[in-house]
């Protein structure tokens, strides 16, 4: 599912002629156009009803969440929570992240602005085909795997209804130095910011519970629209991006102090 808050139209071309002055079309031709514009036809409802489909079966497939534990970063013996595992039964979701899950870098991760972090399931097969390994829900990390979800196409600013929950959605997952220790994958920050496929950390609005199985609904959406991958470009320097950005309501505290940081290199 793209993201309702997505638009798109289909358009028809006027060449400006008077209808009197295009010559007819001979009868066999006109029957051959016909049948292939009933094809098309059949093609466009059968499309659009597979997108309907795919809307409606918009879901949360897991809740994941992790304790602290000890990983080596770069080198160095340090202590995590990255290692997410697949709760059973509903989960509550509070300001502050889901029960039951840890994080130790709260500097950086976690907070009211990055309380939940969510990742498709079809990133991850994405990811599954080029790193020639299987990759479970929760490996990136992430709290809420949905499928039949376009995260990385959804707006910074974009609310969602997440079980009994309310969350919006504030910023994309920069990858750092713990992220490529867990996965272990050689230049695997970079990989990972170049892929465009960051998933999206949410604050949480109002408190409820999720459980795999429920569904996700965007029920509201920002008047200045930025995607949450188009945000991630935002972060490594575009400043078109940028300025478009920190004009989006709903979008996460730290953008403004990114913001100055990316736009203070156009007059340094």
């Amino acid at each position: 599912m793209k993201s309702s808050c997505s638009t798109s139209t289909i358009g028809a071309t006027h060449t400006g002629r008077s209808l009197t002055s295009v010559r007819p079309v001979p009868s066999a031709m006109a029957r051959s156009l016909a049948g292939r514009f009933a094809q098309a036809a059949v093609l466009f409802l059968a499309r659009a009803a597979d997108s309907v489909r795919l809307m409606a079966s918009a879901r949360v497939i897991s809740v994941n969440t992790g304790r602290e534990a000890d990983l080596v970063v770069g080198g160095k013996p340090a202590r995590t929570a990255i290692d997410k595992q697949p709760a059973v039964g509903p989960v509550r979701v509070g300001l502050l992240g889901l029960d039951g899950d840890e994080c130790v870098d709260k500097e950086n991760h976690g907070g009211r602005e990055q309380a939940v972090y969510a990742y498709a399931r079809e990133d991850i097969d994405w990811w599954t085909e080029r790193l020639g390994r299987e990759l479970r829900n929760g490996m990136f990390g992430e709290n809420i795997t949905t499928a039949g979800l376009e995260i990385s196409g959804a707006l910074i600013g974009e609310t969602w209804q997440l079980g009994s929950a309310v969350v919006q959605i504030t910023g994309p997952r920069v990858p750092c130095v713990t992220f490529h220790s867990w996965m272990d994958e050689r230049f695997w920050v970079k990989r990972f910011a170049a892929a465009g496929r960051p998933g999206a950390y949410l604050r949480v609005l109002q408190e409820g519970a999720v459980g795999a199985g429920d569904g996700v609904e965007v029920i509201d959406c920002p008047a200045e629209r930025v995607t949450v991958a188009e945000s991630m470009r935002a972060f490594y320097g575009d400043q078109d991006l940028m300025r478009r950005l920190l004009r989006v309501a709903g979008r996460g505290e730290k953008w403004d102090e990114i913001g100055q940081q990316v736009l203070g290199r156009v007059s340094a």
